[in-house]
């Protein structure tokens, strides 16, 4: 079984406690293939969410990936491969309402787009940890993505 290192950097806490429970059972899930770390950070100005997400991550030593309407779509299994592929832990950042500061775009080796449509913050975090769980089934051949 293979394993992958992943710090998610979300901004705003989850106030849909309904949300909050399906993220909490996509974790559970995933804590047999990867191992999450995730740090929400209160949410503000771009700008100053911007500067404490700076502090977070290293470029140099972590794969940083954040998300944005702007970024590049994959398929299921791309975003598999690209992750098994990383070598190294995988930062994922997710904006707050008001999206992400352009320095955090910046500094992310690549910009990626959930979809081309535009979702709220809360409901990007579930997506995004259902598409981590079938990212790790797919490295793993057990059968959840077909």
């Amino acid at each position: 079984m293979k394993s992958l290192l992943v710090k998610l950097l979300v901004v705003g806490r989850m106030k849909d406690p309904y949300m909050e429970a399906k993220c909490g059972e996509y974790l559970k899930r995933l804590n047999a293939y990867a191992k999450v770390e995730v740090t929400e950070i209160k949410d503000s100005t771009p700008e100053e969410e911007g500067a404490k997400l700076l502090r977070l991550f290293d470029p140099a030593r972590e794969l940083v990936l954040a998300l944005g309407e702007e970024g590049e779509t994959f398929t299921s299994a791309e975003f598999a491969r690209m992750l098994e592929s990383a070598g190294r832990r995988v930062v994922l950042i997710v904006g707050g309402p008001y999206g992400l500061a352009g320095e955090v775009k910046r500094s992310a080796a690549k910009l990626v787009s959930l979809s081309p449509l535009t979702f709220t913050h809360e409901l990007a975090r579930v997506v995004l940890f259902e598409q981590l769980f079938r990212a790790c089934s797919i490295i793993n051949h057990t059968g959840y993505h077909h």
